[in-house]
């Protein structure tokens, strides 16, 4: 078959390697030259551990497979581990470790030595960490580029970039070029545009917009071996029971933060995020949730931190219902897909699989 994919972040990119995957034919449509969202705005973490139970953590492991098998991508399977500091914080950790599918997430409970064995650059302030060794890291800026290039080579696909599409119908989208690109199936993965063309085939979908604010650093002359979370994503995470956890600080509870960092190939730190969820979003970005992130990390590493030489801002498009994405028919053979939330850039590869196997292509 042709197919039509109109979006070109982590979700596009990957329906349109899983229809080439397939042996159809695809044109992937982006209105940016390159993307811009939140597939490149990411941690670029591959997040299998702290996801809820049932489909969630079903695609998330799906997924986890399925990078491992990618080409070219350079998936780094290294673990995480979410640093305690607190009794109560461990207390949450030991009793993740116990679920019953501890085994198969991963989960092992570490004391501050064995904390510090796994990932020496930790010198700071802990008590014991929950050790995932099925989380992993991707670049994200990397990603999308890497995943073009080994489709390009199957000689069925095409990238059209800087096109904003304007009309669906009958299978045929129309750009603001004025071309037209038919297919036999047309995937919307639009990801936090919601409005527009979303609008006019649907006004009914149980989704809103989330923006998290994020930085990068200098190269760190130190090595993470792993990636790292803190004690406050317990209360993020549904795997989690996080219940008992004493109150957040009020700069941590405002923003809704959690400490998630991440060493990019370069050596620098990508460190965040808040959460914001009331529209109309800020257009500027707070400097107090930068100064709260800074001081954890620097708590946690036991050091002062490199300059931090970015600061940035994204939103993504989270389902509001129990589905863990969106999808609807909005006209016939039109799919949107959209709402992933931050399971974006670890679950595409499997939501995209499920989607085709779910309409039978």
């Amino acid at each position: 078959m042709r197919v039509v994919v109109v979006g070109g972040g982590v979700l596009g990119t990957f329906h349109a390697w899983e229809a080439v995957r397939r042996g159809h034919e695809v044109v992937q449509v982006e209105r940016e030259l390159e993307a811009r969202g939140a597939s490149v705005r990411n941690f670029g973490l591959v997040w299998v551990s702290g996801r809820a139970d049932g489909a969630e953590v079903e695609l998330a492991q799906r997924a986890r497979d399925l990078w491992a098998e990618l080409p070219g991508i350079g998936v780094r399977t290294v673990g995480s581990l979410t640093v305690c500091r607190s009794d109560a914080e461990l207390a949450v950790a030991k009793e993740a470790a116990a679920r019953p599918d501890a085994a198969a997430r991963g989960f092992q409970v570490l004391d501050a030595e064995q904390t510090r064995d796994r990932n020496p650059a930790l010198k700071g302030d802990l008590q014991g960490a929950l050790w995932c060794a099925r989380d992993a890291i991707v670049e994200p800026r990397e990603v999308l580029p890497a995943l073009r290039t080994e489709l390009t080579k199957s000689n069925r696909y095409q990238f059209l970039g800087g096109r904003e599409v304007r009309n669906v119908q009958d299978g045929r989208i129309v750009d603001d070029h004025g071309d037209t690109h038919s297919g036999d199936l047309v995937f919307l993965c639009t990801g936090a545009w919601h409005s527009g063309l979303i609008r006019e085939l649907t006004d009914d979908l149980p989704v809103r917009r989330v923006r998290l604010q994020m930085m990068q650093t200098a190269p760190l002359d130190d090595t993470l071996t792993t990636a790292v979370a803190d004690g406050d994503s317990f209360r993020y995470y549904p795997a989690y029971r996080a219940d008992d956890l004493p109150a957040r600080t009020p700069i941590a509870e405002e923003h809704k933060m959690q400490l998630l960092m991440v060493q990019r190939n370069h050596g620098g730190l990508t460190i965040g995020d808040t959460h914001e969820y009331d529209e109309p979003f800020s257009f500027d970005v707070r400097s107090e949730p930068y100064d709260y992130l800074r001081d954890t990390v620097e708590s946690i590493l036991g050091r002062e931190l490199p300059a931090i030489t970015q600061r940035w801002a994204g939103v993504y498009s989270q389902a509001t219902s129990d589905e863990v994405v969106v999808r609807r028919e909005v006209a016939e053979g039109v799919h949107l897909v959209t709402g992933p939330g931050g399971r974006g850039m670890t679950m595409s590869p499997a939501i995209a699989e499920a989607t085709f196997e779910g309409i039978g292509a």
